[in-house]
């Protein structure tokens, strides 16, 4: 075959320039050029630094790899092109088991309030201190390059890099747990994960393996009622809760211990996207949430969560009608009051995804003097576990030497080598105790880590406790504590991923495991699925109680009067008056939600007063979902246009189907009777606005039946 790059010449002056380029050292700032893919682009030598190889040797050609002859074969002696493409094939280490989509963000804590008396560590009793952090944001069952918003838990995982080393807040956006003991944990990945005879479904829970095993697996009910509730469809990661899930220990400088558990709480109060947006959102913007975040850190609207704690003493756990020490339990907030002690701003992006948000390493052992661990087997399990997983993903014990994982203060021992070893340590000693050295590290009997002194007797075996035998109470109570909108919602997901299950005892057994958490469930389930005659709940191994309502597990009572974090698209077209838009935009901005200005096409639109509007966004290429409430501004001219548009109908459509708040101006009326949208509280007319704000800020719940009747 013919070499056709032959056929087009090369203008010598180029040419000539980089061979004086080279052996005339008083040109160096003169202009030169460079070859590129055939084409030759003017350069000046000073303003970017040399390429050069990981060693330092300046690169003069990046564009081709040495060969034999002009075509003839690659020469291995090209050390060069052998140390880009190396790197290059080693550059993707093994994900995360788990976890492995996610985004991160650098911050800050603050103490506002003491925990002297409860605690030693320096991050908890002094105040007014800002305190470095990493924070990363996950789904759990979907690989790295999943979409962010299936229905899923969301991993909620806090670094402080505190002046007494790291601490590890590592934990969920959901407060309990599918098991109660890690010996489970490999087997409920295993079955959530994607079928591996068949490779699918990814970052899905809909399918026989998952719910096979949930079905086999009592304990995990009351999980099972967070996820398909509204918690696992955030409308952004700076408006969910954090917990820490398991109960830890606090030990004050008199070694007297009482427990904790750890809750993170938005500013931004809680968002949740509903179903049917959901899913237009993963094809639309895979990347939404990170998106959002990143969005939101560069326009200065930093994400920020109060950190909450619930103390409590072994007498008063000795009380509870429950174990706090099982994983599938939580401690209501009616029960043991939230104290408020600080917050968290994320107000920096990474510089670099791979080296902080992918190679973060989170491990639940690393604590500080004066935290410690309770006997929860399931915590007791992710101590051995997190450390045994950072060694595989990172491939070293030196893992902690990577900057984003690195303490800022400082540390020593006598730990040597080992694969990418980066420290140099000095001197003959690399043990202790010696005498050979006066300044090598030493162990500090007063200033350490302690744990907490605890008498231990019983007889050792595979035993689990009887206190972690009811598994359908909380589940019951999580249940009767939402209101009937977010009822609705777990009986329209429990449907949705029930009916994708193939085999029929699957599906009747999960029936049956819902009589035992409310009878009326149960049934609307069973209707959905068209199983005729309600399957027989299973023998429990405790009582069904009776707990209190709890308004603190509801999402929606968790909502924030406010537009902040939103964002608001605004249709126009050719005509769309002026002023009004402007008014619009200045009372959106107002209230701390971001505007977007859509058109049908991206340039050349202009207003009513003849200038040329600014436009973020081509109607086609911005579907509805990207958007929490919008504002049709039309001339009666566009509206008839736009009526025989798909993009303009639907987009108006979506709005009104996913109970949204809309604005209008007189001129817009008849592309929303075209998509056929029903007058009701949240339609508002644009000299209105301030009706809209306040509509724009919840989801108009009445329109549900109408748009998508109940199961």
């Amino acid at each position: 075959m013919p070499n056709t790059k032959t056929s087009i010449p090369i203008p010598k002056a180029p040419t000539e320039a980089v061979t004086n380029r080279a052996t005339d050292s008083n040109k160096k700032n003169a202009p030169t050029f460079v070859g590129n893919g055939g084409e030759l682009h003017q350069t000046v030598e000073k303003k970017h630094p040399s390429l050069t190889t990981n060693q330092g040797l300046v690169i003069a050609d990046n564009q081709n790899s040495l060969k034999a002859n002009a075509t003839g074969p690659t020469l291995l002696e090209d050390f060069i092109l052998r140390e880009k493409i190396t790197h290059f094939d080693h550059e993707r280490i093994p994900e995360r088991i788990v976890h492995a989509r996610g985004t991160g963000a650098h911050g800050y804590f603050e103490l506002t309030h003491s925990l002297e008396k409860y605690t030693t560590a320096k991050i908890l009793t002094k105040s007014a201190v800002q305190t470095p952090l990493f924070a990363r944001f996950s789904t759990v069952a979907g690989g790295s390059g999943s979409a962010d918003t299936p229905r899923d838990v969301r991993g909620f995982s806090v670094k402080f890099y505190t002046s007494e080393g790291n601490w590890d807040l590592v934990g969920n956006n959901i407060p309990v747990f599918f098991i109660q003991d890690a010996i489970k944990f490999p087997d409920l990945v295993h079955a959530v994960k994607m079928e591996p005879d068949r490779g699918f479904p990814q970052a899905a829970t809909a399918h026989d393996t998952f719910w096979d095993f949930i079905s086999l697996t009592p304990e995990a009910m009351h999980m099972v009622m967070w996820i398909m509730s509204d918690r696992t469809l955030p409308r952004s990661l700076s408006m969910m809760e954090g917990f820490g899930v398991h109960s830890f220990r606090l030990i004050n400088q008199e070694g007297d211990s009482t427990f904790v558990k750890f809750h993170w709480r938005p500013k931004l109060g809680l968002q949740s996207t509903i179903w049917d947006e959901t899913v237009k959102i993963a094809g639309a913007d895979p990347d939404f949430h990170r998106r959002d975040m990143f969005n939101a850190i560069n326009a200065g609207h930093f994400p920020e969560w109060e950190l909450a704690v619930q103390l409590f003493t072994q007498e008063q756990a000795d009380q509870f009608p429950f174990d706090h020490l099982d994983a599938t339990k939580l401690i209501p907030e009616e029960l043991i009051p939230l104290q408020f002690i600080g917050r968290m701003v994320l107000n920096r992006w990474p510089d670099n995804f791979f080296a902080e948000t992918e190679q973060v390493a989170f491990c639940p052992s690393h604590v500080v003097p004066g935290i410690d661990f309770s006997n929860d087997p399931l915590l007791q399990g992710r101590l051995f576990s997190y450390l045994d997983t950072q060694l595989s993903r990172l491939g070293s014990p030196n893992f902690h030497q990577i900057p984003v994982n690195a303490a800022k203060c400082p540390f020593a021992n006598h730990q040597r080598d080992g694969h990418m070893q980066m420290s140099q340590p000095k001197g003959r000693v690399s043990y202790e105790p010696n005498s050979l050295s006066l300044t090598s590290p030493r162990e500090q009997p007063v200033a350490g880590f302690k744990s907490m002194s605890e008498q231990l007797v019983g007889d050792k075996g595979r035993i689990r406790p009887e206190s972690f035998a009811d598994h359908y109470s909380q589940a019951r109570q999580f249940y009767l504590s939402q209101n009937k909108y977010e009822q609705s919602h777990i009986a329209s997901a429990l449907v949705f991923e029930l009916s994708k299950v193939e085999h029929p005892h699957i599906r009747e057994a999960m029936v049956g495991h819902l009589r035992h958490i409310d009878a009326d469930l149960a049934a609307r389930i069973a209707s959905g699925l068209g199983i005729k005659n309600l399957p027989q709940a299973p023998k429990s191994s405790a009582p069904v109680q009776d707990f209190a309502i709890s308004p603190a597990l509801g999402l929606m009572n968790k909502m924030k009067d406010t537009l902040a974090g939103r964002v608001v698209g605004i249709l126009i077209a050719d005509g769309s008056d002026a002023e009004t838009l402007q008014k619009v935009k200045q009372a959106i901005m107002k209230e701390g939600a971001i505007c977007k200005t859509l058109a049908p096409k991206i340039n050349g639109i202009y207003l009513s007063d003849a200038t040329a509007a600014k436009i973020d966004g081509q109607l086609a290429g911005s579907p509805l979902v990207m958007f929490d409430a919008i504002v049709v501004i039309l001339s009666e001219q566009s509206s008839k246009n736009l009526e025989k548009n798909m993009a303009a109908t639907e987009f108006v459509r979506d709005a009104y189907n996913h109970l949204k708040a809309i604005a209008f101006d007189a001129g817009s009326k008849s592309l929303l009777d075209k998509a056929g949208i029903k007058k009701d509280a949240g339609i508002v007319a644009t000299t209105k606005l301030k009706e809209f704000l306040t509509a724009a800020k919840i989801r108009q719940w009445s329109r549900e039946e109408l748009v998508s009747p109940s199961i």
